[in-house]
């Protein structure tokens, strides 16, 4: 029963922290230090990335109607006027191919160092030192975009290049634990002069792809060399429904904020934080 309840606290922290830009896999190592599941290494190294197999789903659900490329009903970019081509929202492919663009850079790092940068990055030094980082560039960049528009305010606007590039912030993440995936692509969307609205949903669309696969990589990786007993499949399922259910609550909540408020509050969360986490471990309560 107490690790169903770790299960469910595991969750709630995914499904608050994969969407907001203060980092998801460095909040879970963090937990993991001070509330630790009763599991296996391998496993516990699978289940901190499928479980965000659930917060996916949120995003799949919520914004269905933004990414699903198939139908007659609202396409306002058919690629034929009848037949087959009037059920294709080609303005929603063009969508996915500059998604599938921006994955490219994180996807072949993850693919061929996954396991070196795991051994080398996932600490809480590296954790304390990204979340200082990105929220001291969040609070830079703010200040700097201060009463200036946007260059870019819809999806559309982002071209294969600004897409390419957005892929570049996303790497950073992907190496460094504590950057928050969320964090890194929407500081370089709006370095890029993209809007805060759009850089969310770029993300969030973003995000699918990205997590689907890193989630469908540790999920063969495991499977392939260790065994999931009966106890650890209820912590998975519960994990991932549980982030499920909030990020569907936080996802609302961040796309009804950012609409009046900018990200300075994030970045200095992070910073706080960070200088937190370091005195913990330099005080011996973590690591």
């Amino acid at each position: 029963m107490i690790e169903i309840l770790k299960a469910i606290l595991f969750g709630i922290v995914e499904g608050i922290t994969e969407w907001l830009p203060i980092s998801s896999t460095g909040h879970m190592i963090l937990l993991n230090e001070i509330v630790s599941l009763n599991v296996s290494d391998e496993f516990y190294s699978m289940f901190e990335v499928v479980i965000q197999l659930g917060a996916i789903l949120a995003v799949v659900i919520l914004f269905w109607n933004q990414i699903w490329p198939f139908g007659k009903k609202d396409n306002k970019e058919p690629l034929a006027k009848t037949g087959a081509g009037a059920y294709i929202k080609w303005d929603i492919f063009k969508l996915w191919f500059h998604i599938l663009v921006s994955c490219v850079p994180a996807a072949i790092v993850g693919v061929l160092f996954d396991e070196q940068l795991e051994a080398l990055f996932y600490n809480y030094q590296t954790v304390a030192i990204m979340l200082i980082l990105f929220g001291v560039a969040f609070i830079v960049i703010e200040n700097y975009h201060k009463g200036k528009k946007a260059k870019v305010n819809t999806l559309v606007g982002i071209d294969y290049k600004l897409a390419f590039w957005i892929g570049m912030f996303q790497l950073i993440a992907a190496i460094f634990p504590g950057t928050s995936r969320s964090g890194a692509t929407i500081v370089g969307a709006l370095l890029l002069g993209i809007s805060r609205t759009v850089a969310a949903e770029y993300t969030f669309f973003l995000a699918i792809p990205v997590m689907f696969g890193a989630s469908l990589l540790k999920g063969a990786k495991f499977l392939m060399n260790a065994t999931m007993t009966s106890q650890e499949g209820v912590i998975l399922v519960v994990g991932m429904v549980v982030a499920f259910a909030v990020s569907l609550v936080v996802i609302k909540f961040l796309m009804g904020y950012i609409k009046k408020h900018d990200f300075k509050v994030f970045g200095w969360y992070r910073i706080i934080l960070g200088v937190i986490v370091l005195l913990c471990g330099f005080a011996g309560f973590i690591g």
